[in-house]
């Protein structure tokens, strides 16, 4: 569900027309509506309600503190992958107790912060990790929790950049390898462990892949219990697809099914990673056309948000909806969708058919997830503002940089 919608020809993030919004916080700007975030998260949280269940918001999506706090406010934990999310998420009011750590280079001071904030669980990537991890614990005389990240060697068939479960990836243990780890890990003084945890990939919109994850983690969790080593908890990371064009995304109730058929009578807590699903579809960057220009065959909407701003359509080639705010009742045109970086790889859409003119303002549509979280200050350009919107509210989140905010930190050279 997304509150995300037009009105009258007119766009609107659930009350606010997306017009006044850029009028009043000028562009490029992202907005992101509270409503949708809410709907998606207690979707989700209603889906596991007959099974113990832990929803660990995936920071990297989106990791501003707004969006943050709000997930706190719902009861959500979080997956994190480095100091800095760990600072966000507590600056946001975030329960310690529940977020895991992910990530295959964790360094000391991150796993110290990490074991001091007393967070839920480590996801560890390697047998080194778990040395590290017990000589830091041992160090500060804590115990670590942990769980081992398996890479069940499941093709997600997804975009290789954002696959994560083959062989041919750098995250996890191989099935193989679990075992033997585990037994270390018990017979480690400050290590506690506490469960298993995969991850296939991002933007997966069939049912198979995780059924076939979760049951290669499901055979290794019983073998393990044969062992003596009994898990408190299942963490099947993330990855469900949401809709950017014409994909049909897993039904959420659907996916708990599965899962929870899957689980049978065993007792571990579930837990998941999701980030796209519960931001994706809540966000729109609005964008002003600068120029039209025409090129031959070709004609460019020239636009003041750039691959900056903006960078899944050149990194993946994504496929990101482009509207109008205001829809005009007159003959559309094939645009090339381009910002002003330097650089021929700078487009936000190809062939769409739009009627515009110079100065209208554009939507792209479903970047609440990786949409700000990869912005860059490429070209000297300043990164934009995000605002929230709830019902006919409104709330800038974050402000506008300007270019002293980007030269504070630099000097100048002197001899």
């Amino acid at each position: 569900m997304t509150l995300i919608h037009y009105q009258d020809n007119e766009l609107f993030i659930e009350k606010v027309p997306a017009k006044s919004l850029a009028e009043q916080f000028d562009t490029p700007l992202y907005v992101y509506s509270q409503g949708t975030i809410t709907a998606a998260y207690e979707a989700f949280s209603q889906a596991f309600e007959k099974h113990p269940v832990m929803i660990c918001y995936a920071v990297k999506a989106n990791a501003n503190l707004g969006v943050l706090s709000l997930l706190a406010q719902l009861g959500a934990g979080f997956d994190i992958v480095s100091g800095g999310e760990l600072e966000r998420v507590l600056r946001a009011g975030g329960d310690p107790a529940k977020i895991v750590f992910s990530g295959v280079g964790k360094q000391d001071w991150e796993i110290q912060n990490a074991l001091a904030a007393g967070i839920a669980c480590f996801n560890i990537e390697s047998s080194m990790e778990l040395d590290q991890i017990q000589r830091l614990a041992c160090s500060m005389d804590l115990i670590a929790p942990i769980s081992i990240r398996v890479n069940p060697d499941v093709d997600a068939g997804t975009h290789p950049y954002i696959s994560t479960g083959l062989r041919e990836n750098k995250f996890g243990v191989s099935m193989e390898d679990a075992p033997g780890l585990y037994q270390r890990a018990r017979d480690l003084s400050h290590i506690e462990t506490k469960g298993i945890d995969c991850h296939i990939g991002s933007q997966i919109t069939e049912l198979a892949p995780f059924i076939d994850a979760m049951s290669r983690v499901l055979s290794l969790v019983d073998d393990l219990a044969i062992a003596g080593i009994n898990l408190a908890h299942i963490d099947l990371g993330g990855g469900l697809g949401v809709c950017y064009d014409d994909e049909t995304p897993v039904d959420i109730l659907e996916y708990a099914g599965a899962i929870l058929q899957g689980m049978g009578h065993r007792p571990q807590t579930l837990v998941f990673e999701p980030g796209r699903y519960l931001t994706a579809n809540a966000g729109v960057l609005l964008t002003r056309v600068v120029n039209i220009k025409a090129n031959e065959d070709r004609h460019f909407a020239i636009v003041d948000a750039g691959m900056n701003d903006l960078i899944r359509p050149a990194l993946y080639q994504s496929w990101q909806r482009i509207t109008e705010v205001e829809i005009r009742n007159s003959d559309k045109e094939l645009f090339e969708v381009v910002g002003p970086i330097c650089e021929s790889g700078d487009f936000l859409g190809k062939n769409r058919s739009l009627a515009i003119e110079a100065g209208d303002l554009l939507a792209i549509h479903s970047v609440g997830a990786y949409g700000f979280a990869m912005s860059s200050n490429y070209n000297s350009r300043n990164r934009v503002a995000e605002v929230i919107v709830s019902g006919a509210t409104t709330q800038c989140v974050r402000q506008r940089e300007t270019i002293d905010d980007q030269l504070r930190l630099e000097r100048c050279l002197v001899f």
